[in-house]
């Protein structure tokens, strides 16, 4: 075994020096996936539509192709899934990543072509474990089995030849022999669509494997976890798994998350490494183990366009190339994929914190904010707000959501937040004045907003029961896969959703 170990280090690694590369020439890389895109779709249905054959240069092809969401492209989609092939991809498209609709109660089916999964995705997964064993040559990780905890997916209605289900559903199911080899539990365990049904499977099972990792949501890992502490009796992960050694992460922001992770894993030569990994694509990864930043890779048959926030709601927004981005600004991403997306805005938005190489950090989503009253927290500004405040307090935090509480009778709106401690702050009061007093610090506009409680009073913060959060997301049928929970709204329904479980 440490003989397969070493050889598998040595394979990961080989794909540094790749990397390296796109690091010192990103716009020539980006250059080059603009002109093979562009090329290689110009004979489709959407390539004649906007004269693919003779766009030359990438201003051309942003005079002439608006940006695109998810309402503009679902009519090729629907017709993608009942069978028409040729539409915006050469290639055939069989499977579609269904949304997890955070951002709509409407499922979106995100086209996923063999070039994406190749490509795209697998290669994202497979430099994830080139960067760790880069950056822990003396590892073991391969002496052992991963443990992922998948969505399910199924046929759909359309046509016996498309499938749709979990973005990580699909990449199991489509899994190369050898890391269906380095894997446990079996397919038909980690694709059950019993989402509890799964867990308490997965947690019979994995506790007599070898595990030396970890990968996916940290919501759902925690679920696992506490079951497998449940089952054994054991007080954390490293006694069930003595050898466990990494985890990759990604779906949702860490940091709520890591202090509850140390409980779970007592030790400091557990890895951490997040992933950003989306239904349309695999964006980037944290290279660096003394930072959170993470790189943006560029070689995985995607071409980036970056869209200033501040130009965001503009009826034909602006958008800046890679080399004219600016470090700390807040950029709505948009793609264009060797699945066919093109000019696709995903929701997401980041801020680059380098950009020799381009690192960034993910920043919140374009539809996932507070502006009620002007004072734009995004998902970045709360989640460093809450980590002052639990560092303050000795608190961890299991799961939290924020919306607005309108002006009504002549008083002044507000911020109303529900959070499920797992650890509860030793003073309540002092964990609500540091997190109003950090963002007030760190976000101009709300401490604007909130001088003299003009327009913003006080926070207005509820401590959920335990399992609230779960029992929300399992009413709407969000257990399990790439489900996350929505942190802030701008608008009221999940507030009020929970609101309602919390006094039934």
């Amino acid at each position: 075994m440490a003989l397969l170990n070493s050889l598998f280090t040595w394979i990961m690694k080989k794909r540094i020096h790749q990397i390296e590369l796109f690091m010192k020439y990103p716009h020539d890389v980006q250059e080059e996936w603009f002109q093979s895109l562009i090329s290689t779709a110009e004979a489709t249905e959407w390539g004649r539509k906007y004269d693919y054959n003779s766009i030359l240069t990438p201003e051309q092809y942003k005079d002439r192709v608006p940006i695109q969401d998810y309402d503009d492209i679902k009519g090729y989609v629907d017709r993608m899934i009942k069978g028409e092939q040729n539409l915006v991809w050469p290639s055939d498209i069989k499977w579609f990543a269904k949304s997890s609709g955070t951002t709509s109660d409407r499922s979106k089916f995100i086209p996923v072509s063999m070039e994406a999964l190749e490509d795209c995705h697998y290669q994202g997964g497979k430099d994830m474990l080139s960067i760790y064993c880069h950056n822990k040559p003396e590892n073991k990780v391969f002496t052992g089995k991963s443990v992922v905890i998948g969505g399910s997916s199924q046929i759909n209605n359309f046509s016996p030849d498309s499938y749709y289900g979990d973005l990580s559903s699909i990449l199991i199911r489509n899994l190369p022999f050898w890391a269906e080899f380095k894997r446990t539990p079996n397919l038909e365990v980690t694709l059950n669509p019993n989402f509890e049904e799964k867990i308490e499977q997965i947690a019979q099972i994995t506790i007599k494997e070898n595990v030396t990792s970890l990968a996916g949501v940290p919501t759902w890992n925690i679920v696992m976890a506490k079951r497998i502490l449940e089952i054994t009796g054991k007080s954390n992960l490293l006694e069930v798994w003595p050898n466990l050694e990494f985890y990759g992460h990604g779906g949702v922001s860490f940091k709520p998350y890591r202090d509850l992770f140390k409980q779970l894993i007592p030790s400091d030569d557990m890895y951490y490494l997040e992933n950003y990994n989306a239904s349309e694509g695999y964006f980037g990864l944290q290279d660096q183990s003394d930072s959170e930043d993470l790189l943006l890779m560029l070689d995985y048959g995607i071409y980036y366009e970056f869209l200033p926030m501040e130009h965001a709601h503009e009826e034909h927004p602006p958008t800046l190339r890679l080399d004219e981005v600016e470090i700390g600004k807040n950029y709505a991403l948009i793609i264009s994929t060797n699945a066919g997306l093109w000019r696709y805005k995903i929701g997401d938005t980041i801020k680059f914190t380098s950009v020799s190489p381009y690192r960034f950090q993910i920043s919140g989503r374009t539809k996932h904010y507070i502006n009620t009253f002007g004072e734009e927290l995004i998902v970045d500004n709360a989640e460093h707000a809450l980590q002052i405040a639990c560092r303050a307090t000795d608190a961890i935090i299991r799961d939290y959501t924020a919306g607005p509480v309108y002006f009504r009778n002549g008083e002044a709106g507000a911020h109303e937040w529900i959070i499920e401690f797992e650890k509860q702050p030793h003073d309540f009061k002092q964990f609500c004045d540091a997190l109003d007093n950090t963002l007030r610090e760190i976000n101009s506009d709300y401490d604007a907003k909130r001088f003299k409680d003009l327009a913003l009073a006080y926070p207005i913060i509820h401590c959920a029961e335990k399992d609230t959060f779960y029992k929300w997301m399992k009413s709407r049928g969000k257990l399990g896969g790439q489900n996350k929970v929505p942190r802030l709204a701008n608008e009221r329904t999940y507030l009020e959703a929970l609101l309602k479980i919390m006094n039934a």
